[in-house]
């Protein structure tokens, strides 16, 4: 889940492209980086621990003019975050640099290979065999070459780029895996491991897909597989600028994404409504896929997978077509039982999740068919889904996901209507109010002003209990991993009516509680479990609809306008997202960089 930038052109410098594509990918790791150029003499290093800004003060001892070089932001999966550990690493002789996204899963049996053959390793990392390797390879004479041989060797999940001193004019790239794309510009081309790297240069780009090999050149790429033959991929022009992915004058990537969710509403419902009704084939679905499966199994990981239980229960609920949800790090070791009546539903908002990417592949191994919910055009999720919807959220930066996770719940939202309707049970009304979520969502968003003060007193807390029922519950999942994401306040959610069987033992005076009640039909239960919090002495917080006719003794009230219950966790997921980022704000954390988090996590 790192983040990788290359360049190599005729003769423009590559240091302040490579620097500047990192500060577009920091959000994919960020407990060390570092840039490597390819001199005549050698490659220029400099790396370190910490975030990008400690890098940004070391570069002034980098050679300025050089015209190829890689650079790399790190999440850590072997080896502590130190200055050894950092990428790029280097060969014994300082010929060949490499940066790596993934795990290499023998890296072990490599290394006392290559160490009994005399290599040096400077690191405790799996990533460092992949320049010993091409330096036994011949890599400073012949890097492709090498790089084809050391392919043969390596296992695991992975891209990496390489460069030699002796052909500074050129990139090799290689992709297994992890998500690995080439911008095309005029006398210089670029790389990435995500469109955002180089999106200021260009917007044209080829994806490339898992087992290609890429030499990459100032005016040209070309792409063989292992075996050396030549394949062609297609250009593809991004449509998203740049500026989409900057704050916009907010103090956090987070807010700003948390702000424009009823704008990003508005831009998933467009088009796949008509009429009273849901336009399947704008889901990326046709009706004959839709009708001919009697079961959906959804796979997802983290808020995706919090999503994915809002959709088991709207779809039940409104297609009566029997929906189970796993987590994605679970399902493949559970030896799940699978049909080909079964749809296999992947909801991923990279799609690139390397969990919920090897329960997609089992399902398509077992010839089932597969259906994924993403926000990244060009993913492998996307690439390798029978079928896919686009959630359309654009691009998300803050790790703690908001409006990608909002626009999950508006997609199965469509997808629960439209498979209602064929199965006689159209709900007109409900596709009616969907069309009002967005004016809603302002509607929520102008009301939020005592938020701050409220997230203020949690931020005094160590321990937060989240309750609600039915969708509530789903709800509560989410709210509290947000504020645990962010806050590191320990955090647990509770169906509300299980409080008896065990949780109320941890109720004392002055404990949190946070309580959702937008469900009517068992919104008087779930007084009663707050009336059973308070007699205990909990402070509550309570997300309520404003129009549920309850005295309900909250100590903190936050009162939303519900169009209809069932269409509630969109414009609820707000304020739990707000009373998140300022509890988080309040403690002085890092918002859009919590602690040992990634955006994109690709390993498993």
């Amino acid at each position: 889940m790192c983040g990788i930038v290359g360049f190599v052109g005729e003769k423009d410098d590559a240091l302040p492209f490579i620097f500047n594509g990192l500060k577009r990918l920091e959000y994919r790791g960020y407990d060390s980086s570092g840039i490597a150029l390819a001199a005549q003499d050698g490659i220029a290093l400099q790396k370190t621990e910490g975030k990008l800004a400690a890098l940004g003060e070391l570069l002034g001892a980098l050679p300025s003019g050089i015209p190829c070089g890689i650079g790399h932001t790190r999440w850590a999966t072997h080896g502590r975050p130190t200055d050894e550990n950092a990428h790029p690493h280097v060969d014994c002789r300082g010929k060949i640099a490499t940066v790596h996204n993934g795990i290499i899963e023998n890296f072990q049996v490599l290394r006392e290979e290559l160490m009994a053959k005399g290599h040096l390793f400077r690191s405790d990392t799996d990533s460092e065999v992949i320049p010993q390797l091409l330096e036994d390879y011949g890599g400073a004479d012949d890097l492709e070459g090498a790089v084809r041989k050391a392919e043969m060797r390596l296992q695991g999940a992975y891209a990496f780029l390489a460069i030699s001193s002796t052909h500074p004019d050129r990139i090799v790239a290689v992709r297994r895996t992890s998500p690995l794309i080439v911008g095309l510009g005029e006398g210089a081309n670029y790389l990435g491991s995500d469109f955002s790297a180089f999106l200021a240069a260009t917007k044209r780009a080829l994806i490339l897909e898992n087992g290609d090999l890429a030499v990459v050149t100032p005016n040209q790429v070309t792409i063989t597989n292992l075996a050396g033959d030549r394949i062609e991929r297609p250009v593809i022009t991004v449509t998203w600028d740049i500026k989409q992915a900057e704050r916009g004058g907010y103090p956090h990537f987070m807010l700003k994404e948390i702000m424009e969710q009823p704008d990003v509403w508005g831009d998933c419902l467009l088009g796949r409504i008509h009429e009273d009704e849901v336009v399947p084939q704008e889901l990326g679905l046709d009706v004959g896929q839709l009708t001919h499966y009697k079961r959906i199994q959804i796979v997802a990981a983290g808020t995706a997978y919090h999503a994915g239980l809002v959709g088991k229960s709207l779809i039940e609920r409104l297609a009566r077509i029997p929906v189970n949800v796993d987590v994605a790090s679970e399902f493949r070791y559970s030896h799940p039982i699978l049909d080909k009546e079964t749809m296999v539903m992947a909801i991923s908002q990279s799609g690139e999740t390397a969990d919920t990417l090897a329960c997609l592949r089992l399902a398509r191994e077992k010839g089932l068919f597969t259906y994924s919910i993403t926000n990244t055009v060009g993913s492998t999720v996307a690439r390798e889904s029978d079928a896919v919807g686009f959630t359309l959220a654009g691009p998300e930066v803050a790790v703690a996901s908001t409006k990608a996770y909002t626009t999950q719940i508006l997609v199965l939202t469509l997808l629960a209507l439209a498979l209602a309707k064929l199965q006689g049970q159209a709900r007109p009304d409900l596709v009616r109010g969907l069309v009002q979520i967005p004016a809603l969502g302002h509607t929520v968003l102008n009301r939020m002003d005592g938020i701050k003060s409220m997230a203020t007193r949690l931020a005094q807390t160590h321990d937060v209990f989240y309750i609600g029922r039915g969708l509530d519950y789903a709800l509560a999942m989410e709210g509290q991993l947000k504020i645990k994401e962010i806050s590191y306040l320990h955090a647990e959610a509770y169906a509300a009516g299980e409080l008896k069987h065990g949780t109320l033992a941890l109720i004392e005076e002055g404990t949190p509680v946070v309580a959702i009640v937008t469900e009517h039909d068992v919104a008087e239960k779930t007084v009663s479990n707050i009336l059973e919090v308070k007699a205990r002495g909990a402070e509550v917080w309570g997300i309520v609809d404003e129009k549920l006719p309850l005295t309900v003794p909250l100590d903190h009230r936050l009162a939303i306008p519900i169009a209809e219950p069932l269409l509630a966790p969109v414009l609820a997921a707000v304020p739990l997202q707000l009373l998140a980022y300022h509890t988080a704000v309040a403690k002085g954390q890092d918002v859009d960089q919590p602690r040992n988090l990634a955006k994109s996590v690709t390993v498993e």
